[in-house]
């Protein structure tokens, strides 16, 4: 017979229940033998944590098209980061319904068959064209193993699992260009050292002509979008397929982007920037 323990933990909406020992929608924490808080969890110390950090930083600009360093690198450095972006999250309504119910978005969740049959223009019926387009799925996102607290864990793998979303809110394809000016609209807005890092470091891999449009355009459109638009993870985007993106980008105080830009035939992205 399982056992469970509640504490009530205060919220900006209110009293929610703590569960220990039982994984539910809500704020609870594992008494797994080994430490483990999620299945995919490792537990690491301060110590150790550095180590990965400076390993996976290290591997990453050697070979920036290793997904898992990249993934490494910004679990082992982003706890304050995700600290605040948690925070957002619960001070927001939709926010705080999407940290209570923890949806994920997978292949296995997503209705494609109503999504394709949504009209042009919309949220899902765009979002679906990008995934088609770029050849590109949402179950490819690694889970996250390295944070050690679960509510945090769950704000970094939904901050993954939105990556294609984003591009589909900013009108930007794979390609580099798209890819950095994406993530310099995830620097501005989530702080993740490793958005800062990427944000950083792509415009180094860009052709000049490309780095102009980055530097007079795409980028000052970005950050000041990243800074001063809704919180992009405190949107329930499976309940709003039907909305029309224009109407959402409005909602969610986002610009239109300033230049359209065309993916390229090769639609394979830099994993450093992409993660």
């Amino acid at each position: 017979m399982m056992l469970r323990a509640f504490s009530f933990i205060k919220t900006p909406r209110g009293f929610y229940r703590r569960s220990y020992g039982v994984i539910t929608g809500h704020q609870h924490t594992s008494l797994n033998q080994d430490g483990s808080l999620y299945p995919s969890h490792i537990p690491t110390n301060s110590v150790q944590k550095a180590l990965l950090a400076v390993g996976s930083g290290v591997a990453a600009l050697l070979n920036p098209y290793r997904h898992d360093m990249v993934a490494v690198l910004g679990e082992a450095t982003g706890h304050m980061a995700l600290i605040r972006l948690r925070d957002r999250m619960r001070n927001d309504p939709e926010g705080y319904t999407i940290l209570t119910e923890r949806p994920r978005i997978r292949l296995s969740t997503l209705d494609l068959t109503r999504m394709c049959a949504l009209p042009e223009g919309t949220l899902g019926r765009e979002y679906l064209r990008f995934l088609e387009k770029n050849k590109v799925t949402p179950d490819t996102r690694a889970d996250v193993k390295f944070v050690d607290d679960q509510e945090l864990a769950y704000v970094m793998q939904r901050y993954r699992e939105v990556h294609d979303l984003l591009h589909t809110l900013l009108g930007m394809p794979t390609n580099m260009l798209g890819e950095v000016a994406v993530k310099w609209f995830e620097a501005a807005q989530t702080g993740l050292p490793m958005c800062v890092l990427g944000a950083t470091l792509g415009p180094l891999r860009l052709s000049v002509s490309r780095l102009q449009m980055l530097v007079q355009s795409l980028g000052p459109w970005a950050l000041r979008n990243g800074r001063h638009g809704r919180c992009v993870l405190s949107i329930f985007y499976e309940h709003r397929w039907e909305q029309n993106l224009d109407d959402l980008r409005k909602e969610l105080n986002i610009e239109s982007p300033p230049l359209h830009l065309f993916p390229s035939k090769n639609t394979s992205s830099n994993s450093f920037i992409k993660q």
